[in-house]
């Protein structure tokens, strides 16, 4: 019932309580019959004993004990009689309920009445010929009679009143059941078209948090299901006031994250030429005047910061371009073939790591642009060397996906990981990693970043996986020809 939809939680709630209703009554009505029927029953066994009792032959003397009870006037089909004089059974019968004639009791049925006798109110008793609601009353003699008349037409009327309340309970429950469904349904019509566009909103609008530009949120809920008054004119006029303010609060946001852009690639592309000139006269200077020792630490700190400063700024301005929606150059490029240059120059600028290779023996190639994948391949390469300890181990990879249509690009390592706090943010701008894999070597935190966005821009997703020990980064990209048939990967130390 908690997970059913609105209409069929309505509609079970109302034939629970219409079921309950029609219990209570018919309850109360099957008792009410049931008392009115034995009364009824009750009165005609009285008049019956009355009859038996001052039961007269023709010569209008008191009976005697020749006298049988049972064909006192006025005794219907089915009476039942038992005369009991001295502690004996003087005379005893049933009234046949079909022919009228008189059927003997059995011994059974005998000491069942005799032992059940009451003489101060009726008493069921159950017998060979039948149930029978049986009374005793004194007679003029001494002793007593027992008369009885059959329940079986009573307990007939109850059962079929019985079966009636239950076909009509039965029938009302289902047709208004079948009403109800309808009704609420067409009732609860608006309900459904406000629900239909906050789904249609929330598709369009999945990832508030996403840097990628959103669309203006066009969708509306209808004028005849936003009129304030109802419960569902509340709920569509409160959804497209919230629907204006997170469109406002998304156009005011992008135009300043376009702001920001555009702010950044114009000082990137301004900060080229001064940071040039910084270093040429730096360089300059350096090859023209003498200086001493501690001129010498001065310059090269200015020439290291300088390229530091411009690698920054051509970072900046790259992820402003991309951006601004730039294409990369389409040309094919051999993954095999890019992997072992990028790992063979790490293992050159870094031979306290341990780097390892995995490469199919076919060439995998994919369209893009050269530089800007082995950038992605150099970041990753070197995040994985600024954040792990010396001696750990790093390895790429390179596979065709299983649905033969992408590129499966891996880098991991062994190091400490990256605690799970952090992992939603690891392809944030300027998100710096925590201590345990910062490593020694300053960081911007622009290199992530910049490979989420060229691989995107190439058309694929990068995806990371980290715990304690192993640290993962794989990249899929589009293939630019169909593989070859399955080839066991090479490995390379």
């Amino acid at each position: 019932m908690k997970r059913a939809a609105l209409r069929t939680r309505l509609v079970a709630a109302l034939l629970i309580m219409l079921t309950l209703i029609c219990l209570v009554i018919g309850f109360f009505t099957h008792t009410i019959l049931r008392t009115t029927t034995l009364g009824q029953l009750d009165a005609e066994l009285q008049d019956a004993t009355n009859r038996a009792v001052n039961f007269r032959d023709g010569s209008d003397r008191i009976r005697t004990d020749d006298d049988d009870p049972l064909y006192a006037p006025g005794q219907a089909s089915g009476t039942l009689t038992v005369r009991v004089s001295s502690g004996l059974v003087a005379s005893s019968g049933v009234l046949d309920s079909t022919t009228g004639e008189r059927v003997s009791l059995t011994a059974d049925d005998l000491e069942e009445l005799t032992k059940e006798a009451d003489t101060a109110s009726p008493q069921d008793a159950e017998l060979s010929v039948g149930e029978y609601r049986v009374l005793a009353k004194e007679d003029h003699h001494g002793g007593f009679i027992i008369v009885g008349l059959p329940t079986a037409s009573a307990k007939q009327t109850l059962r079929t009143f019985d079966r009636s309340i239950i076909i009509v309970a039965t029938s009302g429950i289902l047709v208004t059941g079948v009403i109800g469904w309808l009704i609420i349904r067409r009732s609860l019509r608006p309900l459904e078209r406000v629900s239909s566009v906050a789904t249609s909103v929330a598709d369009s609008v999945s990832d508030l948090s996403s840097e990628k530009e959103h669309a203006p949120i066009t969708q509306r809920v209808d004028a005849r299901d936003a009129q304030p008054g109802t419960e569902v004119g509340n709920v569509g006029s409160a959804l497209n006031n919230l629907l204006d303010n997170v469109d406002q609060a998304l156009t005011v946001r992008q135009r300043s994250e376009q702001q920001m852009r555009n702010f950044a690639a114009d000082a990137s592309h301004e900060l080229r030429t001064p940071l040039a000139a910084v270093r040429g006269y730096s360089e300059l200077i350096r090859a023209t005047e003498h200086l001493s020792e501690d001129g010498e630490k001065s310059i090269q700190r200015v020439l290291d910061q300088s390229d530091r400063m411009s690698a920054l700024v051509e970072n900046l301005l790259l992820l402003a371009r991309l951006d601004q929606g730039q294409k990369p150059k389409e040309e094919p490029v051999d993954l095999s073939i890019l992997v072992a240059e990028s790992v063979q120059d790490q293992r050159i600028a870094s031979a306290d790591h341990q780097w390892k290779m995995q490469l199919p023996e076919s060439s995998v190639t994919v369209r893009g642009d050269r530089q800007q994948l082995a950038q992605v391949l150099s970041n990753l390469l070197s995040n994985a060397r600024k954040h792990t300890p010396e001696g750990s181990e790093v390895i790429a990879s390179l596979r065709i996906a299983t649905d033969r249509a992408h590129a499966e690009l891996s880098v991991q390592d062994n190091g400490p990981g990256i605690t799970p706090e952090f992992l939603p943010y690891i392809f944030k701008r300027f998100a710096r990693a925590d201590k345990a894999r910062s490593g020694t070597d300053g960081t911007t935190g622009l290199g992530l970043p910049i490979v989420k966005a060229i691989v995107e821009a190439h058309g694929g997703t990068i995806v990371a996986a980290s715990r304690p020990g192993h640290t993962e980064f794989v990249v899929r990209l589009p293939l630019a020809v169909p593989p070859q048939p399955d080839r066991a990967p090479s490995y390379s130390a």
